[in-house]
């Protein structure tokens, strides 16, 4: 069992505290630290977990593998430096920080031996994970375009890459943005109270990243949407993706389009509980969830994936998504923010984490 801290207790900190109680007997979670009375408060009256007031506390009480960082951007890169000057690893939550000086300070941490890994949990939700293994095995072949349209900014840059097969190639970005009226969705609190419209902003890009075509599209709040669907297609040379659809041919005319069914237990007289088993595509299984008996939704799946993961990561496993994979994904991002806001086209440059990132 790996033990680990969480600092912060802010609403995305929490997906980490139900993944590692899901996870059972592979992670555990030893401690918290926050500075607030009443959060502190709640972590040992909720969680039967010790809050402690600072990192320094943290590491001085308990035994740890690996520590999650989960606090704003801007106050990431320096609770990062701290766990790398004590030789701790740490997984910490996107982005690693908020600007280009910030990544490729974190990426020097990273050179010189501190073991830093980032949460991007989008690429192992259970769709997203079958159509990149799918991908990655040659099922349609040489992928040449992938469209996106499901989630913000570095998230959607890491399904997107990965769908590419795209490194740290030089990209070029054209975006434009536009504020329409669209029926208000949920917040993080919940589900709406009333039914409005409300002027949202999107924003469409191309993304010329290497030899492969991204197009990004995304709409604010869109992942909570009433009425926005997420959207996901990508092009190769022997077939098609288009969200739960598989289009290929066989023989010399024979067009087949196979559907990436969901298995779940728990339906009908299945009594071995409710949850997703894995995703079917066209030769068997495409995606299997590793953690059967965890009562998670996908993306809490996604984040227990990253747990697992950095588990493995600290015990002397490789890495999988990197800092320096974070901060690719984060500085494409950035690029695409400044094309949409000045209308000109901006050019991505190689930066020197490129060496770096997960092949």
């Amino acid at each position: 069992m790996a033990r680990f801290g969480l600092v912060g207790w802010g609403w995305r900190a929490q997906f980490f505290a139900r993944a590692g109680h899901e996870l059972g007997e592979r992670a555990r979670l030893c401690g918290v630290v926050t500075s607030d009375v009443t959060r502190a408060r709640e972590v040992s009256d909720s969680w039967h977990v010790p809050a402690y007031p600072s990192l320094d506390d943290l590491l001085g009480a308990q035994r740890l593998d690996f520590v999650v960082v989960s606090v704003p951007a801007a106050a990431a890169p320096a609770v990062l430096g701290a766990l790398a000057a004590v030789n701790m690893p740490a997984l910490c939550e996107t982005p690693p920080a908020p600007e280009l000086d910030g990544l490729r300070a974190l990426c020097d941490l990273a050179r010189h031996g501190a073991r830093l890994q980032v949460a991007e949990q989008y690429p192992f939700e259970p769709l997203h994970a079958a159509r990149i293994a799918l991908c990655r095995a040659g099922a349609i072949g040489q992928v040449s375009m992938a469209s996106v349209s499901f989630s913000h900014g570095y998230h959607a840059f890491a399904v997107m890459r990965q769908l590419l097969g795209a490194s740290g190639c030089d990209a070029t970005i054209r975006a434009a943005r536009r504020a329409a009226a669209t029926e208000n969705g949920n917040t993080r609190a919940g589900p709406r109270r009333q039914a409005h419209l409300l002027e949202q902003s999107r924003t469409v890009a191309v993304v010329e990243l290497g030899e492969g075509l991204g197009l990004y599209d995304f709409e604010d709040n869109q992942h909570r949407s009433y009425v926005r669907m997420p959207h996901v297609a990508v092009r190769g040379a022997r077939g098609e993706i288009a969200d739960d659809r598989l289009r290929l041919v066989h023989g010399l005319d024979e067009s087949v389009t196979i559907r990436l069914e969901r298995v779940v237990a728990g339906e009908g007289g299945d009594l071995t509980g409710h949850g997703i088993l894995g995703i079917t595509g066209p030769s068997g299984w495409a995606w299997r969830n590793p953690f059967p008996d965890a009562r998670l939704a996908d993306d809490e799946l996604a984040v227990a994936r990253c747990l697992d993961l950095m588990a493995e990561h600290a015990g002397g496993a490789p890495g999988f998504y990197g800092v320096a994979d974070g901060a690719q994904d984060h500085y494409l991002y950035l690029c695409l923010q400044r094309a949409a806001e000045s209308g000109e086209v901006v050019s991505a440059e190689v930066q020197p984490w490129a060496d770096q990132l997960q092949r």
